[in-house]
């Protein structure tokens, strides 16, 4: 079983050391892990004029194709949230209908990582509504993170690791996506 790992982990200083760290797990539970960084078997001749964000894009679509399942970092990443490119393939596979898998090493409450990164702005109005600054409610429904993204998991089958970890650690810590990978083997072999 192929499985996609989406996430920021692109973004650290070796992203190649992450990816082969990430893969090594996964081949431990019998997956075969795709770091977004992966060359593709043919990249078709017509992305060549292409600029290389896009042929990024495009080759990160494919790998997602290409995969039996997805598996992505959701730790939150510059603010309260997962990085919005890791969202946007997890939506991605979920519209290809394939189980999509989640791990955080963040609060595991959106709502209460949201509250901290606004600070002050954040207030609770007469209402008993959260709000921020402009009067905008705040999402308070106790999810992982925002409830499409939490609901896109549940709603294929996938599961959620969480570690509430500091930030000394949050981006060297595997033991959420080593139980993620554990959890997402099982649920692929039992089909």
């Amino acid at each position: 079983m192929r499985v996609y790992l989406a996430g920021p982990d692109v973004f650290l200083p070796d992203p190649l050391a992450r990816g082969a760290a990430l893969k090594a797990v996964c081949a431990r539970h019998g997956l075969t892990g795709v770091f977004p960084m992966d060359a593709l078997d043919q990249e078709p001749e017509e992305w060549a004029g292409l600029a290389e964000p896009h042929r990024i894009a495009l080759r990160n679509e494919a790998h997602i194709r290409g995969a039996d399942a997805l598996i992505a970092n959701l730790t939150p990443f510059r603010g309260p949230s997962a990085d919005v490119g890791t969202v946007f393939e997890l939506g991605f596979m979920r519209a290809l209908n394939r189980p999509v898998f989640g791990w955080s090493n963040g609060h595991p409450v959106f709502l209460a990582r949201t509250r901290a990164f606004l600070g002050d702005a954040a207030s609770l109005a007469g209402d008993g509504v959260w709000r921020d600054g402009e009067g905008m409610a705040l999402e308070s429904f106790g999810c992982l993170d925002n409830l499409m993204i939490d609901g896109a998991v549940a709603a294929s089958g996938g599961v959620l690791e969480v570690a509430d970890l500091d930030a000394a650690t949050r981006w060297t810590d595997l033991a959420a996506f080593e139980r993620c990978v554990a959890r997402a083997a099982a649920v692929l072999a039992a089909g």
